[in-house]
């Protein structure tokens, strides 16, 4: 085996070299460029993701059907998270069948846990405690009105005394 050890035969050697050394940074940048862009791709679907499991009820709930209530309850009319507070909608509360809303006084609105408490109006206040059945937003229209989407346990007081209480279910209904 001959060595070419020349001074011309190295210089070839380091032009080669150099030239290896030339295209080395553009395959990392190739490499560093398609992992950026996974991940990218990656952050997106997760966004994406994000806004598919987004959970907003806001609208009204009424009794369904299969729950009617017991006669303490005879004045409830619905439930309202409307929190766009716009005027053709009734304000935030449970609200009874002649139009008197009770205002909340603490309220949890998570899918699988809300709960709320109201301000007492002459001596009768409420609280309630349940679960949604369905997740997104109900807004959307993905929802019927005969489909029920929230079931719990009503709770009436008058003056701090517990005088009813009822496993009910309630039906969306987003407004007009």
């Amino acid at each position: 085996m001959v060595k070419n050890l020349s001074r011309k035969g190295a210089k070839a050697q380091r032009e080669v070299m150099q030239c290896k050394t030339r295209f080395a940074p553009l395959r990392l940048c190739g490499t560093n460029f398609c992992v950026l862009l996974i991940l990218l791709s990656l952050c997106s679907l997760a966004l994406a993701q994000r806004k598919a499991a987004r959970f907003d009820p806001d609208g009204s709930f009424w009794l369904h059907e299969s729950t009617p209530p017991p006669a303490e309850f005879s004045d409830f009319g619905g439930i309202n998270l409307n929190a766009k507070k716009l005027r053709h909608l009734p304000s935030a509360g449970l609200q009874l069948v002649n139009g008197t809303t009770f205002r909340f006084k603490t309220l949890n609105v998570k899918q699988n846990d809300f709960t709320f408490t109201t301000v007492a109006l002459k001596g009768v206040s409420y609280s309630f405690s349940g679960r949604f059945l369905k997740g997104g937003v109900y807004s959307s229209g993905i929802l019927d009105d005969e489909t029920p989407v929230l079931e719990g346990t009503l709770t009436k007081f008058r003056n701090g005394e517990k005088r009813g209480e009822a496993k009910l279910k309630f039906v969306y209904f987003g407004g007009t």
